[in-house]
């Protein structure tokens, strides 16, 4: 049901959570003004296109942009909310949060809050950080107040909700994922989930912004410690000749075991990033988390080896050829099947260090995107027909085209273990 007290709203950050998130406002009924500081994906949205690949996502802008329900910009304008989802990723050695983005879009819309306004960041970010966007408001606008100084009495509500989607399933799992909200007084919390009662479907869950922060954190790394048994487990079982897609097979059987599938590492903007915050802020406490985090980012370097491994008994059995007469293929880029999204992508990693080997051909297979981006220049973006004549396959990503053909001929690196 269309809420009454929201009907016009600001999403900043036209993204992978951001225009979705716009896209089914505006399909309930709500006017929602984009805002992303990148021109050109302000005018493909006017134009009722999408720039990011998610299924039913260019019909949901289309019709919104059509019925006058979304539009784009570059500059904020007022509006009765604000929901900020822009990139929050770490920096240096010690993955300290890089908060930049926050600030930025908080110094943005400062100029456009009135008296009432809701504001709401959905950035995965580390505990404190809906906190000091409330900091950095405030300085921009001493004429308003805060909930961290006038409480419930404040101008401008603030709240932290983290969203919680699978790639790919976007559009069905904002609508019915249960919600976390964290305000930062219990009205904040009030007001934003009567915001996404417009279109939310699952349980909101109200709590505290710090909480709110952590549980996202919490969940993302639950899947990184997870996925970093099943990666170890791989190279366990490469070092004693066990079909380690056979033996997690069996092990599920057990009626409480459930391991999930090993690849050639972690990827996306959260599983990722997310689990370093934790370690960030208590790095003598968060010891298993960050050894998940170590095993994970140490499986594309043995994806490398195995490849390299395969190269030379390439070289055995061909004696007359040398490195730069083999042709080498690598099957996906994106970090996940069937989506575009190549952030922290650990098959485009190494693929762009594959491609630095003196190879004949370094071909890409990623049926989802039109053009390599620049940090992969030295790759060659192919299709798969073409691709099934090179010397060298290496598996990379689980794409649904990948499984619907038999096993290449020659050496074959399957890090997600579709071609048996």
């Amino acid at each position: 049901m269309k809420s009454t007290k929201f009907d016009n709203i600001s999403v900043v950050g036209l993204g992978y959570i951001g225009l979705p998130t716009a896209a089914v406002f505006a399909a309930h009924g709500v006017r929602v003004t984009g805002v992303d500081v990148n021109q050109t994906t302000v005018d493909t949205i006017n134009r009722g296109e999408v720039h990011i690949v998610e299924p039913d996502l260019g019909g949901a802008v289309s019709n919104a942009v059509a019925a006058r329900r979304l539009r784009a910009t570059v500059i904020p304008e007022p509006a009765q909310a604000f929901l900020i989802a822009v990139p929050t990723p770490f920096k240096g050695h010690d993955h300290e949060p890089d908060l930049s983005y926050i600030q930025s879009a908080s110094s943005m819309i400062a100029p456009a809050l009135r008296p009432g306004n809701l504001i709401i960041l959905e950035s995965t970010s580390p505990v404190g950080a809906t906190e000091r966007m409330a900091a950095w408001l405030a300085e921009a606008r001493p004429d308003l107040t805060f909930p961290q100084t006038h409480g419930e009495a404040s101008d401008i509500r603030i709240a932290h909700c983290p969203e919680r989607v699978l790639p790919g399933k976007v559009m069905q799992e904002l609508i019915t994922n249960d919600r976390i909200i964290g305000g930062m007084t219990p009205l904040c919390s009030s007001e934003a989930e009567a915001l996404y009662r417009v279109f939310v479907k699952g349980e909101c869950l109200l709590t505290d912004t710090c909480t709110a922060e952590m549980a996202k954190l919490t969940e993302n790394s639950f899947r990184d410690v997870n996925i970093a048994f099943a990666n170890e487990l791989s190279m366990i079982c490469d070092t004693k000749g066990i079909n380690v897609w056979e033996l997690i097979k069996l092990a599920n059987h057990h009626p409480r075991v459930n391991i999930l599938q090993p690849g050639p590492g972690v990827g996306g903007h959260c599983i990722a990033v997310d689990p370093w915050f934790i370690v960030n802020s208590a790095p003598d406490q968060a010891r298993l988390i960050r050894t998940a985090r170590e095993v994970n980012d140490a499986k594309p370097h043995w994806v490398v080896e195995k490849t390299t491994a395969a190269l030379g008994e390439f070289l055995i059995e061909n004696p007359d050829k040398s490195i730069g007469d083999v042709t080498l293929a690598c099957y996906g880029l994106a970090f996940k099947p069937d989506i575009d999204d190549l952030r922290e992508s650990p098959a485009l990693n190494i693929a762009i260090q594959l491609g630095t080997m003196p190879f004949k051909s370094v071909l890409a297979v990623e049926p989802n995107i039109a053009e390599l981006p620049k940090a992969a220049a030295a790759l060659t973006l192919s299709s798969l027909e073409n691709a099934r004549n090179a010397d060298i396959h290496v598996l990379l990503v689980d794409h649904a085209p990948f499984k619907e053909v038999s096993k290449p001929n020659g050496f074959v690196v399957d890090s997600r273990g579709i071609w048996p």
